[in-house]
């Protein structure tokens, strides 16, 4: 493929509810535009956006990917987004290298979660929306039902371009508005045929366009007003200045797997979307934070995005980058402003799925990959060391859904660890601990699905087995009285004999761990085994008097005791001193304590009563509420975290995926004593 030049290079993200057919739309678009020899199909599993051998075994889309095609002399970047929730950073990852977003929508589902969530990302990012309503080869399809619904949903910058015309139940014939042509696709290929009988239904549409167009100027506006119609140019000039300006989101409409509609839509794409010239430029920062307009321009210093990475154990790092300036060539130095490194660029390459193919350079407002730089990773800037400057990262959702992961085989766990490393470039979104409390590996993602993925990419990818289990809770225990005892240990051998004798009294106190102190009076333990008294107690709070839990909130004062000249010793004194705890601890009232977090959870309106009673019904105290936009409340609560573990699945199920939440740990709090006696038993059971 040539180079192109930024004023005809379209960044397109697809995105929209899963099951729209975003994929197929590439394929269509692809396979139309001689990019590919063959039609492939998702069911088939030979689509050039789904090649992970985890999305041909599940039949979705579960990462971004990278197509790129030519039409009527412009390049067509696609970047094809999963529609799942659970891979919703992998569509951060595609909006943020896109300039425009289109957003698929079924023919017979209409307006779905996936699709506001589609529109919400467009909007943070300041993107062109682009609509295609597809699948209208259902019978169950309805058009215009579907039109109404997007224009209920979005406001009246929703604006037809291709509508179908309807007969018999079947959407054979495409009508062109802005051409004002039709379109038989009855024998496959587009035939122009007269504009079929859509009576008022066609003029109210083209009203609909010409009162858009009449939006975008003030020149317009007069011509509008006055009477005099509008030229086919000035109608596809008006609404691609709207679509630029974000006034108008066009709708077009089709059928991807039975190739309808497909050519109307590329031409429309080349017509309204705004290209890498007009909408790649981005505000960057410089060393001291102050911000720096860069322009798309490839003769400027260079200044790039790493959007995507892939790890490959076998072929190793593949990272993809959208330049903004300049340009990212082979053999070039350019500094990542996050290490601060100099990066060597080795091979640039232009992907389309999994396919590779040289590029000399990736020049200002196109996507490529690199391969190779091995500490480069997905959100870094790359620049020229002449203009140091950083671009906006992406934003990941938070993971809220978390498991402990088990080998299969006893001691895989460093290749357990090694291989979700290896993950985590690809995919930040998974986060990943070694809990030294627990003793557990715990991951972190979306959801079930995700996870899944995570499980059987290690085992694919890595060869090594997992089990995935509930996390266990880290309990504490305190006491609540105060208790003085004595630790005594005396041991006779030949020669020495060991000898240490203490007095201490345990109390409670606010303290995290241990507080030591002590008040000795007339030497009956010398000064010089204090540390010894304390370091023994600081090695028994690792195990409470209960369920073996760490001890906190812990006040020993060492305040008598003996010793003998001979016999005694540190050890003696550390040992006499582990005696008192474990004598004393079960006379102080021990409790437990269950770890409290706050739950901040945004849903809509509709869904704040089943919020607030799953909240009490997991124990849990509503703190308040407050307006999180149009139609959506924060609901502020605090819940013991061991009722949490399920929340995510619950939340997602109850509000279709509308609803978000975030849950951080606060405080310690005493656990009823029914939960108490569940963990204590359990513990025993354990020990067992």
């Amino acid at each position: 493929m040539k180079l192109y030049n930024a004023k005809d290079i379209l960044n397109i993200a697809i995105a929209g509810h899963s099951g729209a057919g975003k994929t197929s739309i590439a394929e269509a678009m692809l396979y139309l535009s001689g990019a590919t020899d063959r039609f492939g199909k998702v069911g088939e599993g030979n689509t050039v956006c789904d090649y992970d051998p985890e999305e041909i075994r599940r039949k979705t889309t579960v990462s971004a990917a990278i197509a790129p095609l030519e039409w009527r002399n412009h390049k067509i970047n696609l970047l094809d987004a999963p529609g799942l929730f659970d891979f919703e950073g992998a569509m951060c990852e595609a909006v943020r290298a896109a300039d425009s977003v289109l957003i698929a929508v079924s023919g017979k589902d209409g307006v779905n979660v996936g699709t506001e969530k589609a529109v919400a990302a467009a909007d943070a990012r300041g993107l062109a929306k682009i609509f295609f309503v597809n699948g209208l080869c259902d019978e169950s399809a309805r058009f215009y039902r579907v039109f109404e619904d997007l224009k209920a949903s979005f406001g009246p910058s929703v604006c037809p371009v291709v509508v179908p015309y309807i007969e018999d139940g079947k959407a054979n014939i495409y009508v062109n508005i802005l051409e004002y042509k039709a379109y038989d696709y009855s024998n496959g290929k587009p035939v122009e045929v007269a504009m079929p009988p859509m009576g008022d239904r066609l003029e109210g549409l083209r009203t609909a366009i010409y009162e858009a167009v009449a939006e975008t100027s003030d020149e317009m506006f007069e011509k509008y007003f006055s009477g005099e119609p509008f030229t086919p140019e000035e109608v596809i000039v008006g609404v691609s200045k709207g679509v630029k300006s974000g006034a108008i989101c066009p709708v077009f409409c089709g059928d991807a797997l039975l190739m309808r509609g497909m050519e109307q839509f590329l031409d429309g794409l080349t017509w309204l979307a705004p290209s890498a010239l007009e909408k790649s430029g981005e505000i960057a920062a410089d060393i001291d934070g102050n911000p720096v307009e860069l322009s798309v321009n490839p003769d400027g210093a260079t200044a790039a995005i790493v959007f995507k990475t892939i790890a490959d154990p076998f072929v190793g790092k593949m990272s993809f980058i959208k330049t903004i300036s300049g340009k990212v060539a082979t053999d070039a130095q350019l500094i990542d402003m996050r290490t601060g490194n100099l990066e060597r660029i080795g091979k640039t390459v232009m992907m389309r799925g999994k396919k590779q193919e040289e590029m000399g350079c990736i020049t200002a407002g196109d996507i490529g990959a690199v391969l190779k730089l091995g500490n480069v990773s997905t959100g870094d800037t790359l620049c020229s060391p002449t203009r140091k400057v950083t671009l906006d990262g992406i934003t990941y959702p938070v993971p809220t859904l978390s498991m402990a992961i088990l080998p299969k085989k006893k001691g895989e766990e460093d290749k357990v660890a090694q291989g979700l490393f290896r993950l985590m470039e690809e995919d930040p979104v998974i986060k990943f601990e070694n809990n030294a409390e627990t003793h557990q590996m715990v991951i972190s993602g979306l959801g079930e699905q995700h996870l899944d993925v995570i499980v059987s990419k290690l085992k694919a990818k890595f060869g090594v087995e997992v089990t995935l289990e509930q996390p266990r809770v880290p309990y504490r225990e305190t006491i609540r009285k105060k208790v003085q005892v004595q630790g005594r240990h005396k041991k006779q051998t030949g020669g020495h004999g060991q000898f240490g004798d203490v007095w201490i009294e345990f109390e409670p106190c606010d303290s995290e761990g241990l507080e030591f102190g002590e008040r000795v009076v007339g030497g009956s333990v010398p000064k010089g085994y204090f540390p010894a008294v304390e370091k023994g107690l600081q090695e028994c709070i690792a195990h409470g008097p209960l369920a073996g839990y760490p001890v906190v909130g812990l006040r020993a004062t060492l305040y008598d005791g003996s010793y003998h000249p001979v016999d005694s010793s540190e050890m003696a004194f550390k040992t006499a001193a582990s005696l008192a705890y474990k004598a004393g601890m079960p006379q102080a009232s021990p409790v437990l304590l269950e770890p409290i977090g706050t739950l901040r959870a945004t849903v809509p309106d509709a869904n704040m009563g089943d919020i607030m009673g799953e909240v009490n019904k997991r124990r849990g105290r509503v703190l308040g509420m407050e307006p999180a936009g149009p139609g959506k409340q924060t609901v502020e609560a605090e819940v013991p975290v061991a009722e949490m573990h399920d929340f995510c699945t619950f939340v997602r199920q109850v509000t279709q995926g509308r609803g978000s939440y975030t849950f951080d740990f606060t405080r310690y709090e005493e656990a009823p004593a029914q939960v108490a006696q569940k963990v204590i038993e359990q513990a025993k059971a354990d020990a067992e």
